[in-house]
């Protein structure tokens, strides 16, 4: 098949729509269809155009054995609104146009986030007929209503009105899990073009493996109880439940465990000033660290945390992490509540906290630091019930079989 991907962000960049969207087109590409991804030029999270790449009209090139078409999008930071609505829509006009002139493709993704980007490909479906597969990993404008983005009502208004017509526009729809099934079917979607492709692990990243012990010392973590929280630090996460754990948490003297915000985002900078204005010096941030680096923090942590805000939206939600941490068997502290804390739970893969529950936070952290055959046990499960059923490898071939029924 000639597969044409719609993404907003591709490696180098290390977030996790970069991530996942690469897994896939790179297993496809090797499985010998020919697959062109349609990008912009790599920038997140601070705005800042990467080493050896230039913001231009149009470039190519092949990252293992995928041609990625970059195009020139109004480059911004991954914090403000006015900016990075400008970026969004920047991209949805160039990569549209640009998708006009390439070598027609059989069969056509656009995923989000971003709206614009699935915007993208519903101006490319209208024009150029192609069969159009709408993937759904945000739900606009109630995700932008959920982090306080700050966008004006009628705007809001408008985009719900646009959210509507994607929806009918595209041939098909894939989610995450049945959370977002359900809203899709609130917003009058049609059940059956709907499916189901989980999240899953990679795991030639993502293995059991011991903790790097050079990491850990190199940020003053050797011999602590190690949480960490690995990801985009946004609007969504919620994270000064983390600090405010911290806090308590230094109060008991409990210098032995220690909490690590590994990435950057659009809050990094407000809630590291913040931990050194409380001086708390149990919580360290790393910034952005190479995508390598990555499965290093989640094995050399004790308990990996998944969080968001609380809030209704967030229940439908499929977090990337639970899959990376159970790929190295490593326990998941879990405040995300709804579809994926049920998928933890019932693994029998972590424990449970209410999300921005900074006591429930606290109880976790002090029971899993008291008690290494705990930690181990719920490792294992996670491993074995969630790794080893939800993989990249899974995920391509459930995902191609869509694609195939499309293309006839």
């Amino acid at each position: 098949m000639k597969i044409l991907f719609l993404t907003h962000y591709y490696p180098p960049e290390g977030n996790a729509p970069a991530s996942r969207v690469s897994a896939l087109a790179e297993r496809w590409a090797a499985a010998g269809h020919e697959v062109t991804v349609l990008t912009g030029v790599p920038n997140v999270p601070d705005g800042v155009i990467y080493s050896g790449y230039r913001n231009r009209w149009k470039q190519i090139e092949v990252i293992n054995g995928v041609r990625v078409v970059r195009v020139w999008t109004f480059i911004a930071p991954n914090k403000g609104t006015v900016r990075r609505i400008a970026n969004f829509i920047s991209y949805m006009f160039s990569a549209a146009w640009h998708g006009l002139w390439l070598k027609r493709p059989e069969v056509m993704i656009a995923t989000s986030p971003q709206f614009f980007c699935g915007w993208a490909g519903v101006l490319l479906h209208w024009f150029r007929r192609i069969p159009f597969t709408l993937e759904i990993r945000d739900i606009w404008p109630e995700s932008m209503s959920a982090v306080d983005a700050g966008l004006p009502r009628p705007l809001l208004k408008i985009i719900g009105i646009m959210e509507k017509i994607m929806y009918r526009s595209a041939d098909h729809i894939v989610t995450v899990g049945q959370g977002y099934v359900d809203k899709l079917i609130e917003r009058n979607v049609f059940q059956g073009k709907i499916s189901i492709v989980m999240n899953g692990v990679d795991s030639k990243l993502f293995y059991p493996r011991k903790a790097d012990e050079r990491l850990l010392a190199e940020y003053a973590l050797t011999g602590k109880f190690v949480c960490s929280y690995i990801g985009t630090i946004g609007m969504a996460c919620g994270l000064k439940t983390a600090l405010d754990a911290a806090d308590i948490l230094k109060q008991r003297q409990r210098n032995d465990i220690a909490i690590v915000l590994v990435g950057d985002g659009a809050q990094r900078e407000a809630l590291q000033k913040e931990a050194a204005a409380r001086h708390l010096n149990n919580v360290i941030f790393t910034g952005r660290r190479p995508k390598t680096e990555i499965p290093l923090w989640v094995a050399s942590s004790n308990v990996n945390l998944v969080h968001l805000k609380k809030t209704d939206l967030f229940t439908t939600v499929m977090p990337s992490k639970i899959f990376e941490s159970a790929g190295c068997a490593r326990p998941i502290l879990m405040g995300v509540d709804g579809f994926a804390k049920d998928l933890v739970m019932e693994a029998g893969a972590g424990i449970p906290m209410g999300p921005e529950n900074v006591q429930e936070m606290v109880d976790a952290l002090e029971k899993l630091a008291a008690d290494p055959e705990l930690c181990r046990r719920l490792g294992e499960n996670a491993y074995r019930n969630i790794a080893s059923k939800y993989t990249r490898d899974t995920q391509a071939q459930d995902y191609l079989k869509i694609l195939e029924h499309m293309k006839k």
